[in-house]
């Protein structure tokens, strides 16, 4: 692979050993591609993020790649070459597909990714890129995001192209664009906020003149939609280090488009954690929940620690004594979450999962020593349902006191309630708490049809079961004729 970086020797080979052994593994799929594509008389290369993992060891079975094959070219070359292919696309010049190929002897999937080679530029009030087509792959590159995005390897005879530097920037780990930072942000504005996910993905640092762009060119962000913005904070946040890159949305002001409630934290003090405020408190809030993750990123449990506490700005309150309350701040919190995640076009889903983890996350404040009767433990797992796992991860994670003693009180305290969920969830099914008759029996029991009545029965069924554990089915008929007499 010729043609990069000839002024660092060591670097290069140390990086080309890295490809050529990533590149050989993918060889099945990418030079079958391009010799199909060259026996249609058009250009292949892999490109970008492909580029820059393979350089960094860690290609993955998603594969871009770029061309002069315009878009109906590229359908009639990998349609008949291709498991699956999609047009989703296509209006920005890209086409999808799948293909299955055998690597090392084992079946392994690849997505892949074919772009004409493009420029993007946004108007002043356009939210969606107006495409139009280049000629050359150097064209193409000039217009990628960053300079470890903006090299590509031609197909089939692997030849290296780095025309702005790339692999200089990767080794030093910098964030560059291969323009100037104001034309790369003008013609795409969500480039800012892809700074900040490749900081907080990579472990990389952004460039000086980078961030002096996206601080002046914040207020850009408003012209991008809000998918494409949720969908560039949803990769931010399930990154290696998330708190860097939402440190640099903060710093640079692009979080007061985005996500205002997270730069409003800077301002308070927590009343538990007086050397540090808010938003400190919530980025190693969120670091601490990372460490509780099970089975890889939880984007409800990340979002949940992140916004667990943007009520206490609204909340915050000086008492005669000193000191400083946020009484309900969960409960307001819980109503912003919905408003911003709303904003955000998340689903409903989970929206509704995580405002209910920021409206239980003080819940267990209330435990204290131990005193919680029984029916406060199955109350507990009742409103938490199915995010029970999450509401314990979530809540050991906000404890971040400096002392030792408190927080391994607290840990205590709150193994003793797991303990206790745990005892009851073998003596009753707590992950489904029901009355001790359905609707039906109570018809039969009071002798009714269906309607209003039938409903505040079960309603006081429940909230019989949920005191007193489960009951023998003549205790419960007894306590429903009780409460009917008592209806009139």
């Amino acid at each position: 692979m010729p043609n990069a970086n000839e002024d660092n020797p060591r670097a290069l080979s140390q990086a080309q050993q890295r490809a050529v052994s990533e590149l050989l593994r993918v060889s099945p799929v990418a030079d079958d591609l391009a010799r199909r594509f060259q026996e249609a008389g058009f250009s292949l290369a892999l490109v970008g993020g492909s580029v820059r993992d393979a350089l960094l060891g860690r290609l993955g079975n998603d594969l871009d790649f770029t061309t002069d094959a315009r878009p109906e070219d590229v359908l009639k070359i990998v349609r008949p070459w291709a498991d699956a292919v999609w047009e989703v696309g296509i209006a920005f010049g890209t086409v999808g597909c799948q293909k299955d190929a055998l690597v090392d002897g084992a079946e392994q999937r690849f997505q892949v990714e074919v772009t004409t080679y493009r420029s993007e530029a946004y108007d002043r009030t356009s939210r969606k890129p107006e495409v139009s087509y280049g000629d050359s792959i150097e064209q193409d590159l000039v217009r990628r995001d960053f300079t470890v995005n903006a090299m590509a390897v031609a197909l089939p005879e692997k030849e290296f192209i780095d025309p702005h530097g790339g692999l200089d920037d990767l080794s030093e780990r910098a964030l560059r664009t291969p323009g100037t930072p104001e034309e790369s942000f003008s013609d795409d504005p969500l480039r800012m906020m892809r700074a900040a996910r490749f900081a907080a993905q990579l472990d990389f640092e952004v460039a000086p003149e980078v961030v002096d762009a996206m601080k002046a060119m914040a207020g850009r962000i408003e012209i991008v939609s809000a998918e494409r913005v949720r969908d560039e904070l949803n990769k931010l946040i399930l990154s290696a280090h998330p708190a860097k890159g939402l440190a640099l949305l903060v710093d640079t002001g692009l979080a007061g488009h985005v996500l205002p409630e997270l730069p409003a934290l800077r301002l308070e003090r927590d009343e538990h954690h007086r050397h540090k405020d808010v938003y400190d408190h919530t980025l190693i809030v969120l670091e601490q929940a990372m460490a509780l993750e099970t089975e890889g990123p939880d984007l409800t449990l990340r979002l949940a620690a992140l916004l667990h506490d943007i009520g206490k700005p609204r909340t915050r309150r000086f008492e005669k004594d000193g000191r400083v309350s946020f009484h309900h701040h969960e409960v307001v919190g819980a109503k912003m979450t919905k408003k911003r995640m709303t904003a955000l076009k998340y689903s409903n889903e989970l929206i509704k999962d995580v405002s209910r983890l920021v409206e239980l996350h003080l819940r267990f404040h209330g435990y204290g020593t131990g005193e919680w009767t029984d029916s406060a433990v199955r109350r507990y797992v009742r409103d938490a349902g199915p995010l029970l796992e999450r509401l314990h991860k979530l809540t050991r994670s906000d404890c971040t006191t400096r002392n030792k003693r408190k927080a391994t009180a607290l840990s205590r305290a709150y193994d003793g309630l797991e303990e206790r969920i745990a005892r009851l969830q073998e003596q009753e099914e707590l992950d489904s708490i029901r009355p001790d008759l359905n609707g039906n029996e109570i018809q039969e029991i009071l002798g009714v049809g269906p309607g209003p009545v039938i409903g505040k029965a079960y309603k006081f069924l429940l909230e019989l079961r949920l005191e007193n554990g489960p009951m023998e089915r003549d205790a419960a008929v007894a306590a429903l004729k009780e409460w009917w007499a008592a209806e009139g």
